[in-house]
């Protein structure tokens, strides 16, 4: 039981002074986690207080059946990017639709991690080499930090098909109109947090920032906005283009819910019209309508099965046709969304008390107006004619529902779920990879033990419990955990008390956060990124191995180029990284040795050393399998056939660690070629479980134990004088140095 649930773990010697640091612990990250969660959800397409969601239940499961004790988990940067990537082009952002396949994702993710965990698979994180984190990591911080830029300088638009090509809208709409306080809020509290994080690193900068922010919004009026008819402004324009978004946006939703319901009727269908069984129902149709219809002489369960197959062909082409009018929806919506945030408009007070908004370069001569500049708000709702909004401000969060979500189902659509299994199993992957990198460096530095299937269980419960109350995908957080640590969190207790205050803020605080400005929440997110940038690691993977420095890069250029796509980058280094694996394996490292200063026999090619005329000593590095045989064998002998007075080999096996029954066979055959040719042929230093191989078959006795030793050196006191009785050399470099003579030209 205290293994399923390393909890009850954490009170052996729990005293007043422990629960003291764990509240401490808790409530300092809570005060980070609050705005840095409302940001992830943003950045994820969710409104900002699904990311209060996603915070009270995942940390308080996560912590109960987790291993480690100070590992935070909640909303995190790149699991959330990689959210949206997946969702976007399934639903529009922000969306009841969006909401519901986020939910979905997150229960995956869950499913995944917790499957990984229970099944002992946690060693499947290792795909995800550390040549190709870090240059994915680099590269996602990048996309993240830009992918604010919009909410940075007061400019969102709808993404591109890109990274760039949003990046690019950014510009193009800045370039346009910059509503500079935005510009002001942003630039202020990203200079204040780094200021902050570098100076007083204890103090909850990113608390302190928001707090100073939100009450300088609330005081200035900056999210100015209001509620308008559209017969107050003057644009004939208007009305029809304001037409045209609502039909765009009701024929996403109207598509999206339509193709949401194929999937029940082709299972409807494929029930009622099962395949006829012979004896039980040979007619089994979906009703007697259908019978009733076949053509004389027809067999009713040909008939049958042919109406089935219709149906279905048919329903699968109504859903390609649906996703073509979603697609081509989404195009129109953006077009539509850019010409009404085109707009700028002013307001004009006239003498009956009235307002009325003009476009900004058609204002009546001598008018009434403080030339403020009103936006229209179009965001993925339908905008009322009655209620329309304007903006005068900046954007801020706004309101924030009251009180803990419900509980609810997540959405069980199986299409939407078999398009997201890849880039479930991608976040689940990436989400654990930087939990249980922090989780690794808290245990060394604690002393306490770290299970990481433990921990892949306690993140899958984790994703699979907050599904249930409206989450999306959450992982352990790379800065909230250091925070954690640092603030002196002794149990998971600090995590229950984090979760403790986000609950009483979602009950009683939630009206103080609508100022927050939207610009701020972007430098939050771009000040917990710029950790995630390293340059140097990049350059250390460079002088480590150039080929791990080139998959980095590969990998660094890739999820930069497929952005917002991040996943498409993992998978890429990933490839690569198994490619250069196979290719290593398949050829190993084989070298001929001589004595070298320090008493060992070293490569004679690398170190320039000297070679005997009688003697081979070739060495194998690495497994001896089915897909490295015949390269070895080659090698071998082109070793073999360039020494012309060669008269033994010794092949020192202490780098073989394997050796399969391709091998085995190969082994063989290689030594009878030798033999064969007039050499003979030893082994030395065999490790036991090859050797275990080796004498459960045939290849033991045909190689003959006389000829096996357990070191080289014995090997080379009991043969040298045989092949050196009648030697030509002065001195033989097995005995001693002799370094090559430097060829003349």
């Amino acid at each position: 039981m205290r293994n399923f649930l390393p909890a009850l773990n954490w009170f052996s010697g729990y005293g007043a002074g422990a629960l003291r640091q764990d509240l401490v612990s808790g409530i300092t990250v809570a005060l980070v986690l609050i705005p840095q969660s409302m940001a992830y959800a943003q950045l994820a397409g969710l409104p900002p207080y699904y990311g209060l969601y996603a915070s009270f239940l995942p940390p308080v499961v996560a912590a109960l059946f987790g291993s480690s004790r100070q590992l935070s988990t909640g909303p995190v940067a790149v699991v959330a990017m990689m959210t949206s990537a997946a969702l976007e082009p399934m639903a529009v952002a922000g969306s009841q639709g969006y909401i519901a396949y986020a939910v979905l994702l997150a229960l995956l993710v869950g499913i995944i991690q917790f499957g990984l965990g229970v099944l002992r698979l946690g060693v499947v994180v290792n795909l995800l080499s550390h040549p190709v984190l870090l240059g994915f990591t680099n590269a996602a911080a990048i996309v993240i930090a830009t992918s604010q830029l919009g909410k940075f300088l007061g400019v969102p638009v709808d993404k591109g098909h890109t990274h760039f090509e949003t990046v690019w809208r950014i510009i193009q709409a800045a370039l346009d109109y910059v509503y500079w306080p935005t510009i002001a809020f942003g630039t202020g509290a990203l200079a204040g947090m780094l200021y902050l994080k570098w100076k007083y690193p204890k103090l909850p900068y990113v608390l302190i920032a928001v707090t100073i922010a939100t009450v300088i919004s609330w005081a200035t009026d900056y999210g100015l906005d209001r509620k308008v008819s559209i017969s107050q402004i003057e644009c004939p324009d208007l009305p029809d283009l304001v037409s045209k978004f609502n039909q765009e946006l009701m024929t996403i939703e109207t598509f999206t819910a339509t193709r949401s319901r194929l999937r029940p009727q082709v299972e409807r269908i494929s029930r009622e019209h099962g395949k006829p069984c012979s004896r039980c129902h040979p007619a089994r149709t979906i009703g007697t309508d259908v019978l009733e219809t076949a053509p004389p002489g027809i067999n009713k369960g040909k008939w049958n099965m042919k109406q089935y197959q219709e149906k279905i062909l048919v329903l699968h082409l109504m859903a390609g046709v649906i996703d073509e009018f979603i697609a081509d929806a989404k195009e129109k919506l953006v077009k539509f969304r850019a010409c009404l945030k085109g707009y700028k408009f002013v307001a004009v007070k006239l003498p009956d008390g009235t307002t009325r908004y003009y476009q900004r370069y058609k204002v009546p001569y001598n008018a009434q107006t403080d030339w403020r500049i009103w936006r229209i708000k179009a965001y993925n709702k339908p905008i009322s004619r009655d209620a329309l909004i304007l903006a005068a401000g900046g954007g801020v969060v706004g309101d924030i529902p009251k009180g803990l979500p419900g509980f609810s189902m997540p959405c069980h659509d199986i299409d939407i779920a078999r398009k997201l299994l890849l880039s479930a199993f991608v976040i689940a992957l990436v989400g654990f990879m930087e939990a249980i990198s922090i989780a690794k460096v808290m245990a060394a530095k604690s002393g306490q033990k770290l299970d990481a299937n433990q921990e892949l269980i306690g993140q899958g419960i984790a994703n699979i419990a907050g599904s249930f109350f409206s989450s999306f995908p959450v992982s352990g957080s790379f800065s909230r955990s250091a925070v954690n640590f640092e603030s002196g969190a002794q149990t998971g207790m600090s995590s229950i008390f984090t979760s403790m205050v986000v609950i009483l803020v979602m009950l009683f605080l939630t009206p103080l956060l609508y100022h927050l400005p939207q610009s701020v929440l972007a430098a939050v997110i771009m000040v917990a990124v710029l950790g995630l940038i390293n340059i140097k690691g990049l350059k250390h993977t460079f002088k480590v191995s150039m080929a791990d420095g080139v998959i980095s890069l590969i990998t660094f250029v890739t999820t930069l180029a497929f952005a917002p796509h991040l996943d498409k980058g993992v998978l890429t280094g990933t490839l690569l990284s198994l490619v250069v694996f196979f290719y290593r394996m398949m050829r190993p490292s084989i070298a001929v040795l001589s004595l070298w200063k320090d008493g060992h026999y070293r490569d004679s090619k690398k170190y320039n050393l000297a070679l005997c005329r009688y003697i081979a000593i070739i060495r194998f590095d690495g497994p001896f399998f089915f897909a490295n045989i015949g390269y070895l064998d080659e090698e071998v002998l082109r070793i073999v056939n360039d020494r012309k007075e060669l008269r033994a080999i010794i092949l020192k096996c202490n780098g073989i660690n394997v050796i399969d029954a391709s091998g085995e066979e190969a082994l063989a055959l290689m030594v009878d070629r030798l033999r064969a040719a007039g050499y003979r042929v030893y082994f030395s230093g065999i490790k036991e479980n090859v050797l275990e191989v080796i004498q459960n078959s045939s290849l033991y006795s045909r190689i003959g134990p006389e000829n096996i030793f357990a070191t080289l050196a014995i090997a080379l006191s009991k043969i040298w004088d045989t092949y050196h009785y009648d030697s030509q050399e002065e001195e033989c470099p097995l005995k001693k140095v002799i370094y090559k003579q430097a060829t003349k030209t």
